[in-house]
């Protein structure tokens, strides 16, 4: 009765996972409608945002575009003025990406809300459980990660 306790509680987990994906990607669309930008796009601002600043070479391993796609990407974001291109200072060919200061306050207001109500949930565990959940997003991560890079190398072969 245990084993199949287990096994019930691992298919759960992992339809719980695969709902979260399912539902970030739609609440980034959800976002991206109002901001006039496609999904793609919005993972570009999320990288960003993230970090505080990439290059586009960063930008196009990320999205998984091509340098040229990237480049048409970072004209629309910049023609809808959410990014600025900077000269980079450790490399005077290079360019460096960053938010744009005119749309930041917008941005940090859409995603208000639920970052709050993150903040909430997640408060809610304990220390034990949220160690739990950090190890098991973390290692979630790594494994996604080697994934697409098998994905990668085996579509490099053909």
């Amino acid at each position: 009765m245990t084993e199949l306790r287990k096994n019930d509680l691992v298919k759960q987990v992992n339809r719980d996972a695969r709902e979260y994906g399912i539902s970030t990607v739609l609440f980034r669309h959800a976002v991206g409608e109002i901001l006039g930008v496609n999904v793609t796009d919005m993972e570009c601002l999320a990288l960003i945002f993230f970090k505080g600043l990439a290059t586009p070479s960063e930008l196009a391993r990320h999205t998984g575009l091509t340098s040229g796609a990237t480049t048409a990407m970072l004209d629309r974001l910049e023609k809808a003025h959410l990014i600025e291109r900077r000269p980079n200072p450790q490399d005077r060919r290079g360019t460096l990406i960053v938010l744009s200061n005119e749309r930041t306050e917008e941005l940090s207001s859409v995603f208000a809300s639920g970052r709050e109500a993150i903040d909430r949930l997640t408060s809610s565990y304990s220390e034990k459980e949220l160690r739990l959940l950090s190890d098991y997003l973390s290692r979630l991560t790594t494994l996604w990660e080697e994934e697409r890079e098998k994905l990668q190398q085996q579509n490099m072969a053909k």
